[in-house]
């Protein structure tokens, strides 16, 4: 009688085994899907910021054909594109994106964002119109700020450039772009003080440090700036007045500088010394 009984519980033993087994198995897999969603996660930030951008964009192309519902991979897409220089196609993605179930306003902005670097300014407007005011980002007032800037509408600019400025941790470059906003209108001083502003956040961008020097070349400023610089910038930045002054009619100051971009340059410095060449040629016709 008791072999029946002792059957049962070895074929129960073996059942609870069997399960026991499966749910161990079951949690194996889970535990590799989720480091296996680490390691791609890891994988598609390295590819993001690869060095060379079309890799990026291979990858997640093909990523993305083979995981046609992963909305994260179009984004990662739509990114890479940017890098490479595809706004255009690169807005054609994001626009995908936002008509899925997942688009969000962030996706939103970097649509526009695509837009404005494809030229393409009023549909950048258009897409920034419906995203709600309460969507408030450093990025959606950056871009705001641009799109009033291509439409001459000065205050509504410098109050984007503000807002945007008080959204972020690393301003220099919504600086920059408000100084050359006022370069542009004519507001060579405050252009100065801005761009001034943005190199104490970020010493070494040398479009600011162009851009200020321009600054100061339009109020007839020739001497160069206090700011970090190494050699070919000093170079650059003085060939730089030196053109500036030239077209301001200060022939004689600019001469000088060119000859000090010349000297100052630890390479052969073409653009100068071919500039400083056609100078002293007009004078001599002269």
């Amino acid at each position: 009688m008791r072999h029946p009984i002792l059957i049962s519980l070895c074929i129960a033993g073996a059942m609870g085994l069997s399960a026991c087994q499966k749910d161990s198995e079951a949690e194996v897999e889970r535990a590799l899907k989720d480091i296996n969603v680490i390691d791609e996660s890891n994988l598609n930030d390295v590819m993001l910021n690869a060095s060379d951008p079309n890799e990026a964009v291979a990858y997640f192309s093909k990523a993305a054909t083979s995981n046609p519902d992963r909305i994260d991979l179009r984004r990662g897409l739509a990114k890479a594109l940017v890098r490479a220089k595809k706004p255009t196609e690169a807005a054609q993605v994001w626009r995908t994106v936002i008509a899925s179930k997942e688009g969000t306003n962030d996706d939103r902005v970097m649509l526009a964002d695509a837009l404005i670097r494809a030229n393409q300014w009023q549909q950048a407007e258009a897409e920034l119109n419906t995203i709600p005011p309460t969507y408030e980002t450093y990025e959606r007032y950056r871009l705001e700020a641009m799109v009033a800037d291509a439409n001459k509408k000065w205050s509504k600019a410098d109050s984007f450039y503000e807002t945007a400025f008080g959204l972020t941790t690393k301003p220099a470059s919504v600086l920059n772009n408000w100084g050359y906003s006022k370069l542009t209108r004519g507001e060579y001083s405050a252009a100065e003080k801005l761009f001034n502003e943005a190199l104490t956040y970020d010493s070494a961008n040398f479009t600011t440090k162009n851009n200020l020097v321009l600054s100061r070349a339009a109020q007839r400023k020739y001497t160069m700036p206090i700011i970090p610089m190494t050699q070919s910038e000093r170079a650059q930045l003085l060939y730089t007045s030196a053109l500036s002054a030239i077209k301001q009619g200060d022939v004689t100051i600019g001469k000088s500088m060119l000859e000090d971009a010349v000297e100052t340059s630890p390479r052969y410095f073409e653009e100068a010394a071919r500039a400083l060449e056609a100078l002293n040629s007009t004078v001599v016709k002269g």
